[in-house]
């Protein structure tokens, strides 16, 4: 059956005819996203939801959407989606950073300029009929210093239009590498350096904790006099009021605003203050912009729902279509070695312990590592996926590490999986084979070659004489049909396991009968997803 996505804002006809092309069962109905009522009994019946910022994807409607696998927002801010609610729905969220970057950067050169000239209050003077040249005196863009507070895709953006107006350009941005910085041509410094120094403050950088109020009073005080400062990212990262206390004393020259601290924005402090440009959102209204984040939107809702490639997304890791392709046995067998160690831990789990070996090391390990806990979780909560996995584990205390290493043994690749318990560890490695299948490799130190069937049977027991046969014969008087079969041990009478391949998952009175016989110390029916 053909995926469902629902697109319930406006998005280009071109678009919704990207979903109809690659297959998907589109529903078209802008209606929707403003009638929460109507989304709320509707959302069960799709896979996807493409929006822009008119539908709220909220808890409720996120716990009414059964089926919901992907939101896509065609645009950069999701702030309509509750994205912690959607983790732990298992629901990626991706949103479409690069396709108004230019818009955006733009947009903040444009302000600036207007700042610089007194463009706007020129203009409504000019149309009054006055002719008022000496009262809009500006300033120059060349040789000024702009200051970049994140220099991102769409901070970088400006820093290349800032140097092609041969201005000077200072950009601080905790993760701009210092060869980042020297590619585009700016010197990196820290927040207090470039408020000293800088003529223009732009920000491009997301509303988070650490950024809200980036420019607050105290700040904006640091601030050389004379400053002009532009927002075209998001409302709340500047003080308004403070910076309108700024502007009235002085000590700020002016201000060009694009985005509020509430919005839609019909008062502010900075409002009908001279020298102060505001525009009502308008970083990504072009008509190429919002072409290019529709467009890529659908591309990127369809890829996930064919391929399962995912780009952009916001709560897990991004897997290429090309990754898809590769790591997609490697994927699967995460998750068999997740689902083996949660089906056999019966007590909390404190720690996931990961181990990529070989050529593996050279994947998404991110991803490879979602897969791995989703495996180990779904044995106590099945509806946890890739996406919710990482937090179901942190909120249950569970501490994550990775390590890897080269090539180690006779295997190109492999995972090696520890689970530790207060009372134990438990450990099992897998590779996958030439032919694409999975296979496990070492169960609690031993050596094995098991293929992973759907049904399986794992039990342990000292190597003596008759296990073979008491297996066969029990399973064979109980019909259950043995598939493939495994053994292995340490030594020669120590402790031995063996994995059963079944045609179909063991009876319960097959169970109490290889119990009964005394020979085994654990007697484990396992589920694999090998579909």
């Amino acid at each position: 059956m053909a995926p469902k996505v629902l697109v319930s804002d406006k998005l280009s006809e071109t678009a919704v005819q990207i979903f109809r092309d690659r297959g998907i069962d589109v529903t078209f109905d802008p209606s929707i996203g403003k009638d929460k009522e109507k989304l709320l009994d509707v959302i069960g019946q799709y896979d996807g939801l493409a929006i822009r910022s008119a539908t709220k994807a909220t808890e409720k409607v996120l716990s009414a959407a059964t089926n919901l696998k992907v939101i896509g927002r065609a645009g950069i801010g999701v702030d309509n989606v509750d994205i912690p609610a959607a983790s732990k729905k298992g629901v990626i969220v991706m949103n479409t950073p690069f396709g108004n970057s230019v818009t955006t950067a733009e947009h903040a050169i444009s302000l600036m300029m207007a700042v610089a000239r007194q463009i706007p209050e020129a203009n409504d003077s000019t149309h009054a009929g006055k002719w008022e040249k000496s009262r809009f005196m500006g300033v120059e863009l060349t040789g000024k210093t702009l200051g970049v507070i994140g220099a991102g895709n769409i901070g970088g953006i400006v820093c290349d239009r800032a140097r092609g107006l041969r201005m000077k350009v200072v950009a601080f941005d905790p993760f701009l590498s210092e060869e980042r910085a020297a590619k585009l041509g700016v010197t990196k410094v820290e927040l207090d350096d470039l408020l000293a120094k800088a003529d223009f403050i732009t920000l491009h950088v997301p509303l988070t904790d650490k950024t809200r109020n980036i420019l607050s009073a105290e700040n904006i005080a640091k601030t050389k006099k004379g400053v002009r400062i532009v927002n075209c990212a998001r409302g709340g990262l500047v003080e308004e009021a403070a910076l309108a206390e700024a502007i009235k004393s002085g000590h700020v020259a002016g201000a060009g605003f694009d985005v509020f601290e509430t919005e839609p924005a019909t008062d502010s402090p900075l409002f009908n203050l001279p020298g102060v440009v505001v525009t009502p959102h308008l970083g990504a209204a072009t008509t190429e912009a919002q072409e290019n984040v529709a467009l890529q939107v659908a591309e990127q809702m369809s890829d996930y729902l064919l391929t399962g490639a995912v780009q952009n997304a916001l709560n897990m890791p991004s897997v290429t279509a090309e990754e898809a392709r590769v790591m997609g046995p490697w994927l699967k067998l995460a998750g068999h070695l997740g689902a083996f160690a949660g089906q056999l831990t019966d007590e909390p789990i404190k720690a996931i312990n990961i181990l990529y070996d070989g050529t593996v090391t050279e994947m998404n390990l991110d991803a490879l590592g979602c897969a791995t806990i989703a495996g180990v979780m779904q044995a106590t909560n099945p509806d946890v996926n890739m996406v919710s996995a990482p937090v179901v584990a942190k909120e249950r205390g569970v501490k994550i590490s990775t390590t890897t290493q080269g090539k180690s043994g006779v295997f190109d690749a492999y995972i090696k999986l520890t689970v530790v318990t207060a009372s134990r560890e438990r450990s099992i490695a897998g590779t996958v084979f030439s032919d694409g299948k999975p296979r496990f490799i070492q169960i609690k130190g031993i050596n094995i070659d098991a293929e992973v069937g759907a049904h399986m049977l794992y039990t342990t027991n000292k190597d003596v004489p008759g296990i073979i046969g008491t297996l066969g014969s029990t399973l064979g008087t109980n019909g259950v049909n043995i598939a493939n079969f495994t053994l292995g041990r340490k030594e020669s009478g120590g402790d031995a396991i063996a994995m059963l391949y079944l045609d179909g998952a063991p009876t319960p009175e097959a169970l109490d009968a290889l119990h009964g016989t005394g020979m085994f110390q654990q007697v484990r029916p396992l589920e694999f997803d090998t579909n």
